[in-house]
């Protein structure tokens, strides 16, 4: 038996029908629209990823400073930091290698190829071609320059370079106030007594008259033997310095003195043909003239 429907029920069916009717007009059929502007759009969408990469970049580097805040801050991050500074960098050629590399991961109209500019890269292969003759010139130059200094060493006599040497390395006073009676070198008035070739210089004084250091150093030998007679020898450094034929010696083997200390007296011991002070200078043993090193 057929159900009787009141008045109330069938209302409310005819809201549900009716509902029903108007969710279903009210569909939308999904479409997908291809239009020119997807270039566009994927261009901003890749301007907007490489904006948050480089934002993300910007913060990675702050929080790693604060974090390092001890090495960003110490002398060796400043001399790398200015070693980069002072390079010469292209932003235009930057820029360009930027723009080459987005535009190639972008679709291409009509499968054209984006060519790079090859002027920059020719201004870059000629700067680098006239550094590298600059440097070479430089680098020859400064061999030039080193080769010619060797020369000059070269040229100078070992007699040349020992007074060089000494006269950087040691001062000097005159040991003793005279008349020089004899210079270094070879003498005309050589007999069997008196040789030849002089090695120092004679300084004619009183007898007993007091000779002063002319340097400090060490009295390495204190001598009444030989030709020398009394002597003395006095080392600092490479330079030696002989004090002969004294009178007395006022210091021993062993003793430091310092320059113009009271040494000795001027005598006439040993090979003497009268009071002098027979004064010698050595550089490694090497005998110069005492008159090149100072005034006597």
């Amino acid at each position: 038996m057929e159900r009787i429907m009141s008045v109330e029920d069938k209302i409310r069916r005819a809201e549900a029908i009716y509902e029903r009717r108007q969710q279903g007009n009210n569909k939308q059929i999904a479409s997908i629209n291809v239009s020119d502007n997807n270039k566009k759009k994927d261009i901003k969408l890749l301007k907007k990823m490489i904006i948050q990469i480089l934002v993300c970049m910007v913060l990675y580097l702050v929080v790693y400073t604060i974090q390092n805040n001890s090495y960003v801050f110490s002398e060796d991050f400043i001399n790398k930091a200015n070693e980069i500074l002072s390079y010469d960098t292209n932003f235009n050629e930057i820029y360009n290698n930027l723009k080459n590399g987005i535009l190639s991961l972008l679709p291409k109209e009509n499968n054209e190829v984006v060519n790079v500019e090859e002027n920059n890269n020719t201004q870059n292969e000629q700067n680098n071609e006239l550094q590298n003759s600059i440097g070479g010139a430089v680098e020859e130059n400064s061999n030039e320059v080193n080769t010619e200094e060797v020369e000059q060493k070269q040229e100078l006599s070992q007699t040349e370079q020992d007074i060089i040497n000494i006269k950087n390395t040691t001062t000097f006073i005159k040991p003793v106030e005279g008349v020089i009676s004899s210079k270094f070198g070879n003498r005309e008035t050589a007999t069997g007594d008196v040789p030849k070739n002089h090695t120092g210089t004679d300084i004619a004084a009183n007898l007993g008259t007091k000779i002063k250091s002319a340097t400090n150093g060490e009295v390495v030998l204190a001598s009444e033997e030989g030709d020398y007679g009394k002597h003395l020898k006095i080392q600092i450094g490479d330079v030696s310095i002989i004090y002969a034929h004294c009178n007395n010696l006022y210091v021993k083997q062993g003793d430091m003195v310092v320059q113009g200390q009271e040494i000795a007296e001027v005598g006439s011991t040993g090979n003497s043909t009268g009071p002098h002070l027979h004064f010698e200078i050595r550089y490694q043993e090497r005998k110069v003239d005492p008159e090149s090193i100072l005034e006597l």
